[in-house]
């Protein structure tokens, strides 16, 4: 029986991940932050380096059930598929999604996946500012990639709750005051 949480914080560049997996990593007990970025090698030999570090990652967090940690994940394996499923990568990486998302949804956690987005799409180009920050080739911070991004984001949402009912799918538009948004999570996860 699970006795920790389990997780993962997807949306695109600007929707806020990094305050929130950050906020989440010191409000609930025992908790670790992970944060990943995915594979930069966009060519087919990308996709098995991508295949076997996420399912390493798969492999590490079953080490971890019932070990009464919780564990906070900024990006997964779904922003390899939703890269993919945007054209941003030379390959379809949707087999090996399906195979990692059934073996995610019977970890013994009490598993969240969470989507952060901006009802006002427009919000990005504020967000989207980034001085100092390195710029991967498909992940270059523009607003029309954050909109068609977050869009993806929320349709694969809608797939996973329909298809997993003991994945909790959260969407949580972040926008407003975060005081709010933290409120919001503490009441749907549960701390």
């Amino acid at each position: 029986m699970a006795n920790s949480k389990l997780i993962v914080v997807e949306g695109p560049q600007g929707a806020g991940k990094t305050t929130i997996t950050d906020y989440l990593r010191y409000a609930i007990p025992y908790t670790n932050l992970y944060r990943l970025s995915g594979t930069s090698d966009s060519s087919k030999e990308g996709k098995k380096k991508a295949e076997e570090m996420y399912r390493d990652l798969l492999e590490y967090m079953e080490k971890l059930e019932n070990k009464s940690i919780n564990l906070v994940f900024d990006r997964t394996f779904f922003t390899e598929e939703n890269y993919c499923r945007l054209g941003y990568k030379e390959y379809s990486f949707t087999d090996i999604y399906n195979e990692l998302l059934d073996k995610f949804s019977k970890l013994d956690f009490e598993i969240y996946y969470i989507t952060l987005y901006l009802e006002n799409e427009e919000l990005y180009n504020k967000r989207l500012v980034r001085k100092d920050k390195a710029v991967i080739k498909y992940a270059k911070f523009e607003l029309e990639k954050s909109i068609k991004q977050q869009r993806e984001y929320l349709k694969m949402s809608d797939e996973i709750e329909s298809k997993y009912p003991n994945i909790n799918c959260l969407k949580i538009e972040n926008s407003k005051d975060l005081e709010l948004t933290k409120q919001e999570l503490k009441e749907k996860i549960g701390f």
